[in-house]
């Protein structure tokens, strides 16, 4: 085994898990009570099967599939992080109208809920998942 096939085997369990993680996270979370908050997990079981599929069966399609889902990976992680970000502005706004510049984004960013930067974690399973991919012989 080359060093790249063993660091795309350990990039390959990393994002496994991962995504399993973190949807039995958002699971847990309920985070399924708007259509929005189910694009990730609809996102993380297309990334399941996706990757478990070119794992599986390796090949142009399966890495095109993967790449393609991982960059929506890294697209719904940004928008994730807008989405808590300014819905805790408008909370902490409503709490205290006076709060600005610094003191409102520190009490938008320390917020337990929703976590602002919490999304993150799709942008990093992307990035991930991209990696695995980079400098594939199946392209």
């Amino acid at each position: 085994m080359t060093t790249l096939q063993a660091v795309r085997r350990f990039l390959l369990a990393i994002l496994m898990l991962g995504m399993a993680g973190t949807a039995v996270e958002l699971l847990l979370l309920k985070h399924d009570e708007e259509a929005l908050q189910l694009v990730p997990l609809v996102l993380l079981g297309l990334g399941l099967a996706v990757v478990a599929w070119h794992a599986l069966r390796p090949g142009g399609a399966s890495t095109g599939m993967v790449r393609a889902t991982m960059v929506a990976f890294v697209a719904a992680g940004a928008a994730g992080v807008y989405f808590h970000y300014t819905t805790n502005v408008e909370f902490q706004l409503e709490t205290d109208p006076s709060l600005r510049g610094r003191e409102l984004i520190m009490k938008v960013l320390e917020a337990k809920v929703p976590p602002a930067l919490a999304p993150g974690v799709m942008i990093q399973l992307g990035l991930i998942g991209l990696a695995y991919t980079y400098r594939s012989k199946e392209q």
